[in-house]
């Protein structure tokens, strides 16, 4: 099981790229952090995603 955002999910072997897609995210509009480390956009197709891990997606919203 891998955590997301707090949350325990059966995607361990999932790139973080199919993780996104999986739960609609935009990867141009998220960070990545995977076990407190940030994921570089460019690593999101090759990071793989491990049991145990933990994963947090954080979204940018724009306003003023």
């Amino acid at each position: 099981m891998v955590k997301v955002n707090g949350n325990e999910m059966d995607i361990a072997g999932m790139t973080v790229s199919e993780l996104l897609e999986k739960e609609g995210y935009k990867p141009e509009k998220v960070a990545v952090e995977l076990d407190l480390e940030i994921v570089p956009k460019a690593q999101y197709s090759s990071c793989i995603l491990k049991d145990g891990s933990s994963v947090e997606v954080v979204s940018f919203v724009g306003g003023g």
